[in-house]
């Protein structure tokens, strides 16, 4: 199938590399100049793993197909099942998700795909970890969901891709990592800008001094929507609305609160059910960053913020924001929200403030990117390109880096090859964590007016236990608990 592509005039310093994916490409510099979509929708201990998949060693069985259930499977997860589906040697044998038409949806897709009827569902996906015939677990429920069910897998022997971001709070980011470890499981995080190579060739180059030393990141993604209907209505047939809930406070089924037909699925910006977009899209440019800054960005933080919030409609997270860190190191990082107000009678979300100096700068940008600044150069990256000045840095051969970054083809297939070999991903763990906690950090910054200093080994805001409060784990209504 052919790709279109558009020549964009060069007006100016750097120049626009854009990824084509999977096609054949002679050299590196004909791979650089392609253009494409990134596919990110398309898609215990080792004797914990069922004895089916494993050999002598530990490890997965060479012939063996690593079986793979899923929790949720609305569009996003299966959309992530898809991939899994791919894999020759994988094979999705359970689905689980508490509105009957999603796991319906995606158990016929499961037997038409391997044609057969095979394909288990549950509605509780306590059942599905339960199962000894299951050795992975894919997470794409609602993200108050995420790190609940991420530790029971985890603590069933489970290896577990886990849809982002991660916990409501940090405390829930550390219990799970704290049981990865313990268990030792094989973690990926669903940041799968890490598995393109236009991502990890920024990051590569910023790592290697290509671009001087690293002062400056700037960072910008999607803020949450403003509004959304408080009207009150029937709960969809099919739906376990209680469930859906779970430990989340109890509230009245609203319109568009759960995805559906024609719903603009509102829990995405209400802080009982998520952390807004500062995390849920603001997780893939800040990880970026993580992994682009490496250990410039491990010392101590101080972090200042605001950002504009609305009271019309359900919605109460940030549908914009500025906030400021800057790192023991000495890099500095500015983190923006971008306009996300589908609705046009919503009132103005605020302005995204340095729009207008970054595209001047870039030369061009979207809305989410993450642009490194050094002493002798830039490098911006977003999923429609890498502009690199100075433009020579399109020659650097990724084999003569002296620092190599691990290297993912595909999200899915680096997760089921670490599952074969126990490595770790291209997202493991502590980094996950590590970028997560960005994203609770620039929330917590937006409720001060005042500058706040994270203790990145203790985790805690030294002698401020207003902020410390704001790491606490939410109360969870009736059984649930981490």
């Amino acid at each position: 199938m052919a790709h279109a592509t558009r020549s964009l005039p060069n007006q100016g310093p750097g120049r626009l590399i854009q990824e084509l994916m999977p096609t054949r490409l002679a050299t590196r510099r004909q791979f650089l100049k392609q253009t494409s979509t990134l596919a990110l929708y398309a898609a215990a201990l080792p004797a914990l793993v069922p004895a089916a998949v494993l050999g002598r060693d530990g490890k997965a069985s060479p012939g063996s197909r690593i079986t793979v259930g899923c929790i949720g499977v609305g569009l996003q997860g299966q959309g992530d099942m898809g991939n899994f589906l791919r894999q020759k040697d994988a094979q999705v044998i359970a689905v689980c998700d508490v509105m009957k038409e999603h796991r319906e949806q995606a158990r016929d897709r499961v037997n038409q795909h391997y044609k057969n009827k095979d394909c288990a569902t549950c509605r509780d996906f306590r059942e599905l970890v339960a199962r000894t015939d299951i050795d992975t677990v894919l997470i794409a429920a609602p993200d108050h969901w995420h790190v609940l069910t991420a530790l029971a897998a985890v603590r069933a022997g489970k290896d577990v891709y886990l849809e982002k971001p991660m916990g409501l709070n940090l405390t829930e980011d550390w219990a799970l990592r704290k049981a990865v470890h313990r268990h030792r499981r094989v973690f990926q995080f669903g940041t799968q800008q890490r598995s393109s190579r236009i991502f990890r060739l920024a990051c590569a180059l910023v790592r290697n001094g290509y671009i001087g030393q690293l002062r400056h990141i700037n960072v910008w993604a999607p803020a949450s929507a403003p509004g959304g209907s408080t009207r009150v209505v029937p709960v969809p047939p099919g739906l376990d609305y209680d469930l859906w809930l779970g430990p989340a406070p109890a509230r009245p089924h609203t319109q568009d609160l759960v995805a559906g037909p024609g719903a603009k699925k509102t829990w995405w910006y209400i802080r009982d059910l998520a952390v807004g977009f500062i995390a849920g899209w603001g997780i893939h440019p800040l990880d970026v960053a993580v992994w682009g800054a490496g250990e410039l960005l491990n010392g101590p933080v101080e972090v200042d913020g605001r950002g504009t919030f609305h009271a019309e409609g359900i919605c109460d997270t940030a549908t914009a924001w500025n906030v400021n860190m800057k790192f023991g190191s000495g890099v500095t990082l500015r983190f923006e929200g971008t306009p996300n107000h589908p609705n046009a009678e919503v009132p103005s979300c605020g302005i995204w403030e340095h729009e207008q100096e970054w595209k001047r700068r870039y030369r061009r940008i979207a809305d989410h990117g993450t642009g490194f600044e050094g002493t002798e150069g830039w490098v911006h990256v977003d999923r429609h390109g890498i502009n690199l000045q100075p433009e020579s840095l399109i020659d650097q051969n990724e084999d003569s880096l002296k620092v190599q970054l691990t290297r993912s083809p595909d999200h899915t297939r680096n997760f089921l090859d670490c599952v074969r070999s126990r490595a770790q991903t291209v997202c493991p763990i502590d980094e996950s964590v590590q970028s997560d906690t960005l994203c609770h950090l620039s929330e917590i910054a937006l409720h001060f007016n005042r500058k706040l200093v994270w203790d990145p080994r203790k985790e805690r805001f030294p002698g401020d236990e207003e902020a410390n409060l704001r790491l606490l784990s939410r109360k969870m209504r009736g059984e649930w608990r981490v």
